[in-house]
């Protein structure tokens, strides 16, 4: 393990993983209760072509994927809630319509190739740059400043949005709040997960939590956890037996759940035991 701290790419890894790995479940619980698990894919396809625009324009692709991602986040929510389109129906057009965006705009931009395409879609934490773990880290900070400010409103949204309507809460601004949100996760977790993988993260984590714990707080704790461990422990893997840190963060998560689906059969026996003893 000390071997890893002898790489200052691999520490500045190692911070944007913990960053991501605490990011992530927080918003995929709140997405995974509104019954938008595939929010982040949709998001992540979009957030490509802010990604490709940066290139093209010789801006910071970290920034302009943010204002992109924010965007077109603000779109599916907008379309989800006119109700013209079902929400799957809107984020498959947005799917489209991101991937190819963004593939086009960085095959347009100068001295860019396939290399540069692939460490987006698939993460490489390789190329993390300090200042990189600065933006991912105020990103971040913002994602769970938002949660810890707005936390109980977004609660009763997703659990009943009738419910919170009848309330008095302003059901329009917490859903586009929730939406951007998720937009600001996507693009922290684009340099460790990569886009394509991004949406494992904000979900798996919870669903594996979800086997075990019963409350709303103890799923989004223990699904927060469950991110730290999945993001280090896969960047950990992925230095040492040299395969892409993406896709080893979300077997690893996969494993968490294989692992909690007789973890939590066995909590739910030990309850009925108690309950009828």
């Amino acid at each position: 393990m000390m071997g890893i701290f002898q790489y200052d790419f691999m520490v500045l890894g190692l911070l944007a993983a913990v960053f991501v790995g605490l990011a992530a479940p927080v918003v995929g619980t709140f997405i995974v209760q509104r019954r938008l698990a595939l929010l982040g894919d949709g998001i992540g396809h979009i957030a490509l072509t802010g990604v490709a625009l940066g290139f093209l324009t010789g801006t910071a692709p970290v920034l302009t994927a943010v204002v992109v991602a924010t965007l077109g986040a603000v779109a599916i929510e907008m379309v989800r809630a006119r109700g013209r389109t079902s929400g799957d129906v809107a984020l498959a057009l947005l799917f489209y319509g991101g991937i190819a965006g963004g593939v086009l705009l960085i095959y347009l931009s100068p001295g860019q190739s396939n290399s540069t395409l692939t460490s987006y879609l698939f993460g490489s934490i390789s190329t993390v740059a300090a200042q990189d773990v600065w933006v991912i880290g105020g990103l971040a900070a913002a994602v769970l400043g938002v949660v810890a400010i707005f936390g109980r409103e977004l609660f009763v949204l997703c659990q009943d949005e009738e419910v919170a309507r009848a309330s008095g809460l302003p059901v329009r601004f917490l859903s586009l709040l929730l939406a951007v949100t998720a937009a600001l996760t996507v693009v922290i977790a684009m340099r460790v997960v990569g886009l394509l993988l991004v949406s494992a993260l904000m979900v798996v984590p919870v669903a594996t939590s979800q086997q075990i714990m019963r409350s709303f707080r103890g799923t989004m704790v223990l699904a927060t956890a469950l991110g730290v461990v999945a993001t280090v422990g896969g960047l950990t893997s992925a230095f040492y037996i040299d395969v892409p840190p993406g896709s080893a963060i979300v077997l690893i998560a996969l494993a968490g759940f294989v692992l909690s689906l007789a973890i939590g059969r066995f909590v739910r026996r030990s309850r009925t035991w108690e309950s009828t003893s």
